[in-house]
């Protein structure tokens, strides 16, 4: 039963039938604290559907900042579950920095974690999100540009 589901859910996100769609969502579940990646359906998605690249950056771009946006409002939402704060290296750093510290949230890692900080620390979201967004479409270029020139996509 469960493998048959699991078929079925592979076989709906498959590349190129969904490839948008499953990009979407792996962005999406990566930018969470579940240890995913979406690298590898960003670059399935381009040398499946070369004339994607633009559609693929944007749509890797959101999922992933909308995943971000998630992890903020889950620390958001923890504050208000604990009634005293641990003072810590990275509650300070957060604090000094405030907002632009969400340039970070697509590194290996740390990146999950400093959006649920950001939301605990009750950032502005708006300017959380912008600097999220910058971020990820940043690394999402770093990858995909590279990737785009060696398989000579049309688009780049």
């Amino acid at each position: 039963m469960i493998d048959t589901a699991l078929a079925a859910l592979l076989e709906l996100l498959a590349v190129p039938g969904v490839g948008l769609t499953a990009l979407f969502v792996a962005s999406l579940l990566a930018a969470t604290l579940l240890p995913l990646g979406s690298e590898p359906v960003l670059a399935a998605v381009l040398l499946n559907e070369p004339g994607l690249l633009w559609p693929a950056l944007g749509v890797a771009t959101l999922g992933n900042t909308l995943g971000g946006a998630i992890g903020y409002g889950m620390g958001y939402g923890a504050r208000e579950a604990f009634t005293k704060e641990r003072a810590s290296r990275w509650f300070g750093w957060l604090q000094r920095f405030g907002a632009r510290t969400m340039l970070l949230a697509w590194v290996p890692l740390i990146g999950d974690p400093i959006c649920v900080l950001g939301g605990w620390l009750r950032l502005p979201f708006w300017p959380s999100v912008f600097y999220m967004a910058l971020g990820k479409l940043l690394r999402y270029l770093v990858l995909a540009w590279p990737l785009a020139h060696w398989a000579g996509l049309p688009g780049q």
